[in-house]
């Protein structure tokens, strides 16, 4: 900063201040609110954030002289963001936020200080984190439910434009489409049902036998291939002779426990995390569903021909968008990007089939 620049700051340099104030102050109140449905080492992160915040907000009212009698809006993205905060679930809006924070212009303003910048930089970085842990929780549950979806939109699309091609009528596209939607969202779900059955079913086979804890006391505690059980099961030398000791002195003085209790209890915990077989296949069902009866609801409300072709590619299309931008939001890339190429991937798909049925239709027959 220049001696002249700081004694003589210009009508543009206080207007851009006061847009600095009101961001900052708006970006604090973003992690405020998320740190209000927060607890423990995150709420704590997220505090800390919202303080340094209202330390750069204070260096920009430290330049004005004071709050001034009139200043800006808030962007509409950091209104977009506080308006989501104290509204939808974290993960959102802190990918979004780890964005802003990417955009800082304090790099090339003369009035912030060295300290603010590099706070700026930081705090990309832990937004970035936090963000990581959220994409974390919701990857596997998320994933399932955007391909799940996509699936249904992309191939009933595809499946009513390619009969649709081919000159029936109507009622012969509604129908193909209600027997796509029940096909595909059956064959999902048995084949979810079937996957954690199966995934189920061997961590089951890996659980200890019973059995075990009975010969425990038996076994001799120098010489004894329980250890064994624990190595085969990736426990390090010492570690499983210190576990089967600890084991068999127990059940030598008479206290009842599993051989091989330990393993038995994060068996369970894999159980936990693979979930039922029926809940998989219900939502694998539905979310399917979900997105397959979007195709065929132009032809439901007695459309037909290109009116009905048109509507169908425009609401597969606005949901195709959507789902894309979501997993570019979530994912860190740019929302327009991913959501571009979902909808070229599905109306390519559906372009295919379209052709296809332009070539081998009724009137090629």
């Amino acid at each position: 900063m220049t001696a002249r620049a700081a004694a003589e700051p210009t009508a543009a340099d206080r207007r851009r201040w006061a847009r600095y104030l009101v961001e900052e102050r708006a970006e604090g109140l973003v992690y405020q609110k998320l740190a209000g449905r927060k607890s423990g080492e995150e709420k704590e992160i997220l505090q800390s954030l919202a303080d340094a915040e209202r330390r750069h907000e204070q260096h920009w009212l430290d330049l004005l002289g004071g709050e001034p009698a009139r200043l800006p809006k808030a962007g509409i993205r950091s209104r977009s963001l506080g308006w989501m905060a104290g509204r939808f679930g974290s993960i959102f809006v802190l990918v979004l936020a780890q964005t802003a924070e990417g955009r800082s212009p304090y790099d090339a303003e003369q009035y912030a200080t060295p300290a603010m910048r590099a706070d700026e930089k930081i705090h990309e970085e832990v937004v970035r984190g936090l963000a990581a842990r959220g994409r974390r929780r919701l990857s596997g549950s998320f994933r399932a439910a955007v391909f799940g979806a996509n699936d249904g939109l992309v191939s009933n699309l595809a499946l009513v434009l390619g009969i649709g091609a081919t000159g029936v009528g109507p009622g012969f596209v509604l129908f193909s489409g209600i027997a796509g939607l029940l096909a595909g969202a059956l064959s999902m779900g048995a084949g979810e049902f079937v996957s954690v059955r199966s995934q189920r079913e061997l961590l089951a086979s890996t659980e200890a036998n019973e059995d075990a804890a009975l010969s425990a006391g038996d076994l001799d505690i120098d010489e004894n291939e329980l250890a064994l059980v624990y190595r085969a099961r990736g426990v390090d030398e010492a570690e499983a002779l210190a576990r089967s000791r600890r084991i068999i002195t127990a059940a030598q003085e008479g206290v009842r426990r599993a051989a091989t209790g330990p393993i038995r209890a994060h068996a369970g915990a894999d159980h936990d995390i693979v979930g039922t077989d029926w809940s998989a296949a219900i939502s694998s069902f539905l979310l399917f569903s979900s997105g397959a009866i979007i195709p065929v609801l132009p032809w439901i409300f007695g459309l037909q021909g290109i009116a009905a072709v048109i509507v169908a590619l425009v609401l597969v299309g606005t949901a195709l968008l959507g789902t894309g931008a979501m997993v570019g939001i979530l994912s860190g890339g740019p929302p327009l990007g991913r959501a571009l190429r979902q909808l070229a991937i599905g109306f390519g798909a559906a372009a295919i089939t379209h052709a296809l049925g332009l070539a081998f239709g009724v009137g090629a027959v």
